[in-house]
């Protein structure tokens, strides 16, 4: 791998932000592991019985211990990821990545799209602390929001729709929420890692996201820079129809009440998800 300097942003620093969720662990499926790190959650694919398996995304700053200490636990000690996908590059879905990449030595995959974020060229749009929302939103200008440098550990997802060491997997480009963001898709048993395309808690309100309170809802409004991208998303996701989903915020969630509130969502997205104002509301 690489000997180049990998490093944050200046801003980066540990969040002291939590739920009734953080250092909670479900098995969704066999393969399928969901670990809450404070407000937002990590996947961890594949059986425990092969010890061969994928992160999908890196939580929040300066957790890299808590991440490998549940990875060890279902795994195994010294147990390692073949790859870290991201579904994008925002602070809290990256937050462990450089310790975990020198930790475990293992290549990183995201969206081409992606890319400037996380090799140092490019920061994302201000979060929007005036957007319509509660207090998270309010708060978001003190969350980090500088571009990290993975160099040359950090490469495209394949432009085939495959994902890398996940032969049953695709992904699926599902911007809005980022430029590059997206989703994890499996045919055979409508199995969905969404990311942030939508989450099942309000994550702009601090009372939802501290009480983790069931609600299947649009993405992020205070870090969400294209409405029309993410309504469309949202769309494409819900076509899908899926059996479970993982979500980057709020617990796992399946059957009927994914589909049914993911089609709502779909249905009334400028009503349920869409901000009445905020600088990125058209």
């Amino acid at each position: 791998m690489p000997k180049e300097e990998l490093r944050y942003g200046e801003d980066y620093k540990f969040i002291p932000a939590t739920s009734v969720a953080s250092g909670v662990s479900i098995e969704v499926l066999p393969d399928l592991y969901c670990h809450t790190i404070q407000i937002v959650n990590i996947c961890l694919v594949g059986n425990p019985d092969k010890k061969e398996f994928v992160l999908v995304d890196a939580g929040m700053p300066k957790t890299a211990d808590d991440i490998i200490a549940v990875t060890e636990k279902r795994f195994g000690a010294n147990s390692r990821p073949q790859a870290i996908i991201l579904t994008h590059g925002h602070f809290d879905h990256v937050g462990a990545i450089i310790e975990l990449v020198k930790h475990w030595n293992v290549p990183v995959y995201a969206h081409e799209a992606e890319m400037p974020y996380l090799t140092g060229k490019a920061r994302y749009p201000e979060p929007d602390p005036s957007v319509e929302g509660g207090m998270v939103a309010k708060m978001s200008a003190f969350f980090p929001n500088e571009p990290i440098d993975l160099g040359g550990h950090v490469q495209p997802l394949p432009g085939d729709g495959t994902v890398p060491h996940l032969e049953d997997f695709r992904w699926i480009h599902t911007p809005g929420h980022t430029p590059g963001h997206v989703s994890l898709f499996r045919d055979r048993d409508r199995t969905l890692i969404a990311g942030d395309a939508f989450v099942t808690v309000r994550q702009d309100s601090l009372y939802k996201v501290f009480t983790q309170e069931m609600e299947i809802s649009g993405p992020p409004r205070y870090y969400t820079t294209d409405w029309n991208a993410a309504r469309e998303s949202v769309r494409k996701l819900a076509a899908l129809q899926p059996e479970t989903a993982i979500t980057g915020h709020g617990a796992p969630v399946s059957g009927e009440k994914l589909r049914e509130g993911l089609a709502k969502l779909a249905r009334e997205f400028d009503q349920i998800a869409m901000p009445d104002y905020g600088k990125y509301v058209q």
